[in-house]
């Protein structure tokens, strides 16, 4: 068996040119008899196709450089608008445990559910409510189970991670038992409460983030003392639409109105306070 010849390019078989095949360039693709007739966006690479075009660098002063700035929004999950037509955004899925609290319908409970699977996360339902759950689930995520209902106290370890994180949402009534799941990155938790119970103000004080709907006057001084808010933001509970709520921590509030989807409103129906 004979060796093969090493000609000049130090590899068999690949050399100024190739037999059968005179006057051909290394790596046996033709060389253009004409170059300068092609422009760059002509030019072959072997195994990577055309060249992309080429244009002149931009370049800017470092004086002026502190002015751009990258316009991006806030991430998370649409809640509505808010009373400057801006987009109100909850950031749901974190590294953190994210403890919520709704005092408000099932209805604006189940589009949060719903837009919460749309961004990728799984929605796990713990209620003593199955028949207000039961359709919005089988009708979410086009035949894919990404919203499940659980019966009280049977709920499982979801298994969260960057992944796929998970929403939990408690729909146990006034007085929710405590949850036997662990706290864990990339879990938040939403305890739906039609209206305040006596285990109220200590849920609200440990809720990292409270949405309020329409309640009654008594209800909003207990909401007041609680998320400390002014007495113009409590005063006004007892009088907000279907579709609006006030979101509030210790420090921040905001209205926010909530407008369903044809999608939604097809599914859910239209905005309503009370089930």
């Amino acid at each position: 068996m004979s060796t093969p010849t090493m000609r000049p390019s130090g590899r068999p078989g690949f050399g100024a040119s190739t037999p059968g095949f005179p006057g051909q360039r290394p790596g046996h693709l033709p060389r253009s008899p004409e170059p300068a007739r092609l422009g760059p966006e002509r030019r072959l690479r072997a195994a990577f196709g055309l060249l992309g075009p080429r244009r002149e660098r931009h370049l800017v002063d470092a004086e002026v450089l502190s002015q751009l700035s990258l316009p991006a929004g806030d991430d998370g999950l649409i809640l509505g608008i808010d009373p400057d037509n801006q987009p109100a955004v909850l950031g749901l899925c974190r590294p953190t445990r994210l403890d919520m609290v709704l005092v408000g319908g099932t209805w604006l409970a189940q589009v949060i559910a719903l837009r919460a699977a749309a961004i990728g996360a799984r929605v796990a339902v713990e209620t003593a409510r199955p028949q207000l759950w039961a359709p919005m689930a089988q009708a979410a995520g086009g035949g894919q189970q990404c919203v499940t209902v659980h019966q009280v106290g049977r709920i499982a370890p979801q298994g969260p991670s960057p992944a796929s994180p998970v929403l939990i949402i408690r729909d146990l009534g006034i007085r929710p038992p405590r949850s036997r799941l662990t706290t864990a990155p990339w879990q938040s938790v939403l305890t739906l409460l039609p209206y305040l119970g006596p285990t109220a103000p200590r849920l609200l004080a440990n809720a990292d983030v409270v949405g309020v709907q329409r309640i009654s006057p008594q209800e909003s001084e207990v909401v007041g003392r609680s998320m400390r808010l002014p007495q113009g933001d409590a005063g006004s509970l007892p009088s907000l639409s279907d579709n609006v709520a006030l979101w509030c921590t210790q420090k921040h509030r905001q209205y926010v109105m909530t407008q369903p989807t044809d999608a939604e409103t097809g599914l859910l129906g239209a905005p309503r306070r009370m089930d």
